[in-house]
C-alpha cells in the first residue's frame, strides 16, 4: 500500500497574472499522520487547503490524493435547526445514495460515533444550540461516521478557550494514532504544531517554504521568519515527562520587574 496520502509537486497559484500567492511547493503527507499547515494571515493557506481538497485548480503543479477526504471548516455555521444527531447523519450522505432516507444501520453508526466523542446526550439537541467546543466535536463525529480517511482541518481550535483547544488536540491525536486518519491542519500557534503534528509545512512566502519534521522545521529561526517576532523553546518536566513548548516573547517582557503603575505604552 502507498504510504502516502497526499502529495503535491511544484505547486502553484495565483488568482492575478503575475501575482502568486505562492508557487514551486511541494510536499507528502503521509498515511495515518499529523501535518500542519503554518503562515502568516494571506500566505496562502486556506487557498492550498482548497487545492487539496479539488475546490480549486492549481494554476500550476499537481496533486495526488489517496482516500476519502472530509472537511472540518474553522467556523461552522447552518442555516437551519438541524439537530446533532441530523448533523452527524449527514456525514452518511456517500452510504445513503441521492433522494434515499438514513436507514436504522445509518442511525447506530451515527449514534457510536457521538458515544465516541462523549457527547452522544446531545443528539436530540438543536446544533446551534451548542457552544463552539460541543459544535467541532460534533463535526469530528460526522467526519468519522463519514468513514473519511483524510481529515482537512481549518484551524480547529481558532474560536475555542483554552479548555476545548486542548480538547480538540487531544481528539486530533486520538483520531490519528488510533483510528489511523490522516490529519491535515491549519494554524496560527505553533505551539498546537509542536504539539500533535508529526510534520509541518511553514508558508514562508511566494517560493519559500520550510517543510520536514515538526521538531527540525520549528525552529527559533524559521519561526522568526515566518512571524516577524521571537519565538522561543521552552522546555520543561510534568507528570515525570520532558515536554517542549514554544512561547513568543512579548515586546515589555525585558520591563516585567518593574512596577505595573509605571509601564508605559
Amino acid at each position: 500500500m502507498n504510504n502516502t496520502a497526499i502529495q503535491f509537486d511544484d505547486l502553484r497559484h495565483s488568482y492575478k497574472p503575475g501575482h502568486w500567492v505562492f508557487q514551486n511547493y511541494s510536499a507528502a503527507v503521509r498515511r495515518g499522520s499529523t501535518f500542519a499547515i503554518l503562515g502568516p494571515n494571506g500566505a496562502g493557506k486556506t487557498t492550498l487547503l482548497k487545492i487539496l481538497l479539488g475546490a480549486l485548480k492549481p494554476t500550476a503543479g499537481t496533486v495526488s490524493v489517496e482516500g476519502r477526504m472530509a472537511f472540518v471548516p474553522q467556523l461552522f455555521q447552518v442555516t437551519f435547526d438541524y439537530s446533532v444527531l441530523d448533523m452527524v447523519l449527514m456525514g452518511r450522505a456517500r452510504q445513503v445514495g441521492l433522494f434515499s432516507q438514513p436507514s436504522a444501520q445509518d442511525e447506530e453508526a451515527a449514534m457510536a460515533s457521538l458515544e465516541r466523542f462523549g457527547i452522544r446526550h446531545f443528539a436530540e439537541r438543536q446544533f446551534h444550540e451548542l457552544s463552539g467546543g460541543e459544535r467541532q466535536l460534533v463535526i469530528f463525529a460526522r467526519a468519522l461516521v463519514s468513514e473519511a480517511e483524510i481529515l482537512i482541518l481549518d484551524e480547529p481550535t481558532s474560536a475555542l478557550d483554552l479548555k476545548n483547544q486542548i480538547v480538540v488536540l487531544d481528539w486530533m491525536t486520538r483520531l490519528s494514532h488510533q483510528d489511523g486518519l490522516t490529519i491535515v491542519f491549519t494554524t496560527h500557534h505553533p505551539h498546537h504544531a509542536l504539539a500533535v503534528a508529526d510534520d509541518t509545512l511553514l508558508m514562508l512566502g511566494d517560493s519559500k517554504f520550510a517543510c520536514g519534521s515538526a521538531t527540525e522545521v520549528l525552529t527559533e529561526e524559521n519561526l522568526l521568519a515566518l512571524y516577524g517576532v521571537e519565538i522561543k523553546h521552552l522546555a520543561f518536566e510534568h507528570g515525570g515527562h520532558q515536554h517542549k513548548t514554544l512561547v513568543p516573547v512579548l515586546p515589555y517582557a525585558s520591563r516585567s520587574n518593574e512596577p505595573r503603575s509605571s509601564l508605559r505604552p
